[in-house]
């Protein structure tokens, strides 16, 4: 069963506010035949990664740059996974009090160096969450994992 992994550092209620939208989308009913599994980035592993056929990273922007939970996770899978996981699909929201730049230039380097393919467009918050913020990230999150889904034959 193809699954996919979601990555997040969640320190405060915005945040978590985007990642159960994250996780609504990529679970929704319609949605079926992929596992979806959640890890903090301070517990997710290199193994976490190899098992997964695709990621949805989330991370708030804290002084123009990606949390350092996200960034050490980084660090312990980059290596590990370099060769065996160039090509899969990820996608990523990013959540700052004013400016995401920073954040979003990171996430993109690193995922650019381990060669995976952007699924989706990358959903950037600052601020309090709205109503099409919380959308936008469960259409992440959808995407993602429909993306994931096994071919159907025809019946």
């Amino acid at each position: 069963m193809p699954t996919l992994l979601i990555v997040h550092h969640t320190p405060s209620p915005n945040c978590q506010a985007l990642l159960e939208a994250v996780v609504s989308g990529a679970t929704t009913p319609e949605i079926e035949g992929v596992r979806v599994v959640r890890r903090a980035a301070l517990s997710a592993t290199a193994s976490d990664v190899l098992e997964a056929d695709g990621y949805l990273l989330g991370t708030p922007a804290n002084l123009g740059y990606m949390s350092g939970a996200l960034k050490h996770f980084f660090d312990q899978i980059y290596y590990p996974c370099l060769d065996e996981t160039r090509g899969r699909p990820f996608g990523y929201y990013v959540h700052g009090g004013n400016d995401v730049t920073g954040a979003v230039r990171a996430v993109e380097a690193v995922t650019t160096g381990l060669a995976w393919r952007r699924a989706a467009d990358a959903v950037t918050v600052t601020g309090e969450p709205g109503k099409d913020d919380t959308q936008a990230c469960w259409e992440l999150g959808a995407t993602l994992a429909a993306g994931l889904m096994p071919d159907v034959p025809d019946r």
